[in-house]
């Protein structure tokens, strides 16, 4: 059976991020993408010009669409704008989703700093998609925001905002350590039933770094489309994405920050 991951996100016009990240991101790791197109941006890698949602009742449909007839293992969703497309997600989701995993990454920030969704927006993610995430993955400015206080600024803080986070009704939560300091970049995998897993790699000096999160939640939301446990889905990940920022500077893209290099493994 053929794995399938759908991703309901952003387009990035400029193609580090987003629709094209995470497509780009299932494609290396052997997993059939389809998508749900969220938004549309003007962006490149200077910032983000422009942002022009879809519909919300158009962002159902296409929901409706791809798993009324796509045999879809996994679901990864990204950037979500707007109270009405949240609403019509977790509709879609809780209609037609049930019992494939589902994968919450909380796009709230662009990796130029530009704020990508409204305050109202985000307390409708915390009511309406918490509650049906298998796995929600937050970097540490995204976790304050969800619970509303300010970044943690250590890792014992960080691991006790997760425990807060996971009240809210996910099932797991995992606390990306990339905004914070150290030679180390360190994830929190958290359970609702007190697990925890640290994942750790090298921090990588490059300003080539545009798409990171979404593509560490794709890779995460691939290995649960082919089956793999969640633990071992979020370690391929973390390998996966460390591998494409390590590459990125071999591949230059724009004069600003520029994205990771997701095919890493085929060509350089």
């Amino acid at each position: 059976m053929t794995p399938i991951a759908v991703t309901i996100a952003g387009s990035d016009s400029s193609g580090g991020a987003g629709i094209q990240a995470d497509l780009k991101t299932f494609a290396a790791l052997r997993v059939y993408g389809a998508s749900v197109i969220t938004a549309l941006t003007a962006q490149n890698t200077m910032g983000v010009q422009g942002i022009h949602d879809v519909p919300a009742a158009f962002v159902l449909a296409q929901i409706e669409s791809v798993l009324s007839d796509l045999a879809v293992t996994a679901v990864k969703i990204g950037m979500l704008s707007q109270v009405e497309t949240i609403v019509a997600v977790a509709e879609g989701l809780a209609r037609h989703a049930g019992g494939i995993p589902i994968v919450l990454d909380p796009v709230m920030v662009a990796t130029s700093g530009d704020r990508l969704i409204t305050d109202e927006a985000v307390a409708a993610l915390r009511q309406h998609l918490l509650p049906l995430a298998d796995l929600v993955t937050p970097n540490l400015p995204e976790l304050g925001c969800l619970i509303d206080e300010p970044p943690a600024d250590s890792e014992n803080a960080a691991v006790a905002q997760g425990r807060r986070l996971l009240t809210l009704g996910a099932r797991a939560a995992l606390i990306k350590g990339g905004h914070a300091d150290g030679t180390e970049s360190i994830d929190h995998l958290m359970g609702a039933d007190g697990t925890m897993r640290r994942f750790s790699a090298a921090r990588i000096p490059t300003r080539n770094s545009h798409g990171t999160g979404c593509t560490l939640s794709a890779a995460v939301a691939a290995g649960l489309a082919r089956g793999l446990p969640l633990a071992e889905s979020v370690a391929q990940a973390k390998r996966y994405v460390t591998a494409a920022i390590a590459s990125a500077d071999t591949v230059p893209v724009g004069r600003g920050h520029g994205p990771v290099h997701h095919f890493h493994a085929l060509w350089r």
